[in-house]
């Protein structure tokens, strides 16, 4: 190959009010927004296969990756809609220390969690757990913890 892969820069999430998600995502784990910055025009739109597109986005750290938030302010967007079992569905996961204690202080903050922690019992993951929850967009995240 003509190029090598050094890792993930960062993962892009849509959301319908960026205040907002800056708000939850600062609240239940302590993560700070960077600066947003604007973008519309010809070449972005072409881009990003939107027409006439006119958004705001901000990036967040996590470790040695970023969360990228969109805005789009034109046009506007439909709901998140979409399961887990939908082709093109994704996620992000959250790597936590202790998923027990994330889970007692995320339900403790408001987050709404699918369903209770799984740990993983048999596999090359065992002793694993795992717990999906939404954002204020309906935006499937996971946490997760690996085992000792």
């Amino acid at each position: 190959m003509a190029f090598q892969v050094l890792g993930v820069h960062h993962v892009g999430v849509t959301v319908r009010d960026m205040k907002r998600s800056f708000e939850w995502y600062s609240r239940m784990f302590g993560l700070t927004p960077g600066p947003v910055s604007e973008g519309s025009g010809e070449a972005l739109s072409r881009s990003v296969q939107v027409n006439d597109a006119a958004l705001a986005f901000s990036m967040i750290m996590i470790g040695n990756t970023r969360l990228e938030f969109l805005e789009y302010h034109n046009p506007e967007g439909r709901d998140f809609d979409r399961s887990n079992g939908d082709v093109g569905s994704a996620h992000v996961c959250l790597e936590v220390s202790d998923l027990d204690a994330a889970y007692r202080d995320l339900v403790e903050k408001g987050a709404v969690f699918n369903a209770p922690p799984v740990t993983l019992d048999s596999g090359a993951l065992i002793g694993s757990k795992w717990a999906y929850l939404r954002d204020p967009d309906g935006i499937q995240l996971e946490i997760w913890e690996s085992p000792a």
